[in-house]
């Protein structure tokens, strides 16, 4: 595939990028063909031409939530850069690859409220829209007005409700055809020292839990809703594990012996269950195979599964 030549300052394209430095694991191995762009019509003419050429493409955000095979990525790995942030009235537009701090910040300088509790969270704002992020009683999808996207043929919008958030879900993770390229979220007046005091309370917290330095992509797991768990096994739940009507996935994986669980280089932490981590050695298959075992544990002492929050790219 050649490079259109064209004006876009951000277009890029690169034969055999190892995909390491793409992710928060820091792994992965090569992509046949790494392309980015902030070009909204640029990007959609890309994904044409993949279709064309019958070649098999993955839209990566900042990689925060995503385990790319050691063997890398047979295909075009398409990157949408976009990220201007922008303010009217109590609305913020953001471009999807705007890194979702970046937003934060945005918002709480501007003395706008509701994003606020999504500090440091890693990503993009495509990727939170996708997988509707979220920390301490809120998700994005409480401020999401509408995003505009891309469906493989046309530039559409869906409002909030066609968005179909829910728990770590979005409509956009069952069209993995479909590539955010913005979304508007709705704010309210807020005191903006009080909004940052909030957020720097968050971040302390997060940072503890998860160290910037860390190679991971934070909980591997979804938690889990109380009623929708086998009756026995809810029945198990001490009230003190149970939050929001959720149960955290570290509670179960405490009592399967997951704390300070190791494959290779890739090791669980001695202080949270749910918490995977890159010693600096670990490959992608390590992390598979721990994964799979804690299912098969959780699975054969509760009757249950769990499911990852993170994406696989690549061939596992």
């Amino acid at each position: 595939m050649e490079a259109p030549q064209d004006t876009d300052p951000a277009f890029r394209l690169r034969r055999n990028v190892r995909l390491n430095k793409f992710t928060r694991f820091n792994i992965g191995g090569p992509a046949d063909l790494l392309i980015e762009t902030s070009d909204p019509d640029r990007f959609a003419a890309l994904v044409q031409s993949c279709r064309s050429w019958e070649a098999d493409f993955y839209v990566l955000g900042e990689g925060s939530n995503v385990l790319v095979s050691d063997k890398g990525y047979r295909g075009v790995i398409l990157r949408f850069l976009g990220a201007e942030i922008k303010r009217q009235g109590h609305c913020v537009t953001a471009g999807a690859g705007a890194s979702l701090q970046a937003l934060v910040d945005f918002s709480i300088d501007a003395g706008l409220g509701g994003l606020e509790t999504l500090a440091r969270i890693p990503g993009s704002v495509g990727g939170a829209v996708y997988g509707n992020a979220g920390a301490y009683g809120h998700s994005i999808a409480e401020r999401a007005e509408w995003v505009r996207f891309y469906d493989g043929h046309k530039v559409r919008e869906l409002g909030n409700a066609g968005c179909e958030f829910s728990y770590r879900e979005s409509v956009f993770k069952r069209h993995k055809d479909w590539t955010i390229f913005s979304a508007r979220f709705t704010l309210q007046p807020g005191n903006a020292a009080q909004l940052r005091a909030r957020a720097d309370e968050i971040t302390k917290i997060r940072d503890e839990k998860f160290p910037p330095a860390m190679q991971c992509a934070g909980s591997i797991f979804k938690n889990l809703y109380l009623k929708d768990l086998p009756p026995a096994v809810a029945a198990e739940v001490p009230a003190s594990a149970v939050r929001e009507g959720k149960v955290a996935s570290a509670y179960f994986l405490e009592q399967v012996g997951a704390k300070k669980m190791r494959r290779g280089g890739i090791e669980i932490t001695s202080y949270h269950a749910n918490l995977i981590y890159n010693t600096g050695t670990g490959r992608a298959s390590e992390v598979k195979l721990l994964i799979d075992e804690l299912k098969k544990r959780i699975r054969e002492r509760f009757g249950f599964e769990v499911e990852e929050e993170i994406q696989f790219v690549g061939e596992f």
